[in-house]
């Protein structure tokens, strides 16, 4: 094989000069973190709504919750992000459009991701949410409503708390996912991880260090995730479900 090793690449200043090539993947992987992270608390937060509400006895609030968890399960993220980035701008009133369209490159992109990114995966989460409290039995719902409990408190205090107990490893699941989709954000500029590896490339003609680089970072982003959640998993498991003691 006659292709040259250098794995002292990510030393050299980068082509820009205010670098090396370790810092541009430094940057990549900050990047992704910060936009994963984000998106997550936006796809926790509206997934237990919107979960909630595909369980809720009225069926007008119900149907917009299902029609929403297809919308957004059903668009693939690519065409999704696009619509965000390059076609809501134009939607939007012309003084909005025009703000967002002349404001910082890298906040464009950032949150065109990340407002993405948080609205796919919670579609995904809510059907973890709805999941998990289908799976509990009847009775606590009638006996937080026999307790003079509302249906919202009923939620709030009874059925959630055990809910979200039971979906901790599908939410893992989830989890890595909006790490590992934050790839596809490079297509409209961002430079998160995947996409400063293939900047490196560009400029070094050094893929193989640049990608196994990008990807023992992806791996160890996701041993932290499943190290952390696992923790997590074993602190809040209920005995007599899901494998607990």
């Amino acid at each position: 094989m006659g292709y040259q090793w250098n794995w002292g690449v990510f030393l050299q200043p980068s082509a820009a000069g205010d670098d090396t090539y370790l810092g541009w993947m430094f940057a990549g992987l900050k990047m992704t973190i910060a936009l994963s992270l984000s998106a997550w608390v936006i796809a926790l937060l509206l997934g237990a709504i919107v979960g909630v509400l595909r369980t809720a006895p009225n069926k007008v609030l119900a149907g917009l919750a299902t029609a929403y968890v297809e919308l957004f399960r059903n668009i693939p993220l690519l065409v999704q992000l696009f619509i965000w980035y390059f076609v809501l701008p134009e939607l939007l009133p012309k003084a909005l459009g025009d703000a967002f369209k002349q404001s910082n490159p890298v906040f464009q992109m950032f949150s065109a991701s990340m407002i993405c990114l948080g609205l796919f995966t919670s579609a995904r989460v809510a059907e973890q949410v709805r999941a998990g409290i289908n799976s509990l039995p009847k009775g606590q719902k009638n006996a937080g409503l026999a307790l003079g409990f509302t249906l919202p408190q009923t939620y709030r205090f009874v059925m959630l708390p055990m809910a979200f107990r039971l979906i901790v490893p599908p939410l893992t699941s989830e989890f890595l996912n909006i790490f590992k989709n934050s790839a596809v954000c490079s297509t409209i500029g961002l430079l998160e991880l995947a996409a400063q590896g293939r900047q490196l490339v560009d400029y070094t003609a050094q893929p193989y260090e640049s990608f196994i680089a990008v990807t023992v970072a992806y791996v160890v982003i996701n041993v932290i995730v499943m190290t952390l959640m696992k923790k997590l998993e074993d602190k809040v498991r209920v005995p007599g479900y899901m494998g607990g003691k």
